[in-house]
């Protein structure tokens, strides 16, 4: 016989995380759209009121998107939304390197599903890109394409390496694109490497993609005036 107790905390708490993951989402939105610019302190008591949660549930969210490296958490200070560093920047584009180069070497051998994937969401961004899309919906199609990349190598681990990357990687991409409003230069670099690709030339795509990430995280530094590494 069911304990209808237990039934019922179990409910709760299916309903509790739904609404961390919903306060979550509107809080990535935020950051990602511009209205929670880096550094910006994120106080439970004023973000459960402005998104009708309570402040434990908020807490949560938080705690999700300091995970996720969008938000920083400091003793006496509390959370704030997460400032980019240089050398992060430059650490995360070599890294990505690293894997997406692999990927990009494994393209003659790769599995025909797995090439498709990579021409859809080339097609995916470039398609959002001209509708004018959001800055979080061209900021996730335009990683959505690198991680095809990186797929092609036939490794669910490397992926997962590379989703961690994108991650700590999509803040300082939104702003730079809300900065310069550049994906169109970025589509068209993602065109070009996938036409290099197709014609079989999977040497000068490999160094094609090598100048790409080193010029992305240049113009991240650029662009957010990020302190020189040291």
């Amino acid at each position: 016989m069911s304990d209808p107790a237990a039934a019922s905390a179990g409910t709760l708490r299916l309903e509790s995380a739904t609404a961390v993951d919903r306060a979550a989402q509107e809080l990535r939105r935020a950051v990602f759209d511009g209205e929670l610019e880096s550094g910006t302190p994120l106080r439970e008591v004023a973000l459960a009121a402005s998104l009708g949660v309570s402040r434990p549930t908020v807490r949560e969210a938080l705690t999700l998107l300091v995970a996720e490296g969008l938000a920083t958490r400091e003793p006496h200070r509390g959370v704030s939304v997460a400032t980019p560093e240089a050398a992060s920047v430059r650490d995360i584009c070599a890294a990505r390197w690293v894997l997406e180069s692999a990927g990009v070497r494994a393209w003659p051998q790769a599995d025909d599903a797995l090439r498709r994937r990579v021409r859809t969401t080339l097609e995916d961004y470039t398609t959002a890109v001209h509708a004018g899309g959001s800055y979080q919906e061209l900021n996730e199609r335009h990683l959505a394409f690198h991680l095809c990349l990186v797929a092609l190598a036939g490794s669910p681990r490397l992926v997962q390496m590379a989703e961690q990357l994108v991650t700590e990687l999509k803040l300082a991409l939104a702003q730079v694109e809300r900065l310069r409003r550049n994906a169109h230069d970025e589509a068209d670099h993602h065109a070009r490497l996938v036409l290099l690709l197709e014609s079989g030339d999977v040497d000068a795509a490999h160094e094609f993609l090598r100048a790409h990430l080193a010029g992305a995280a240049d113009e991240i530094i650029t662009a957010l005036a990020l302190e020189p590494e040291a």
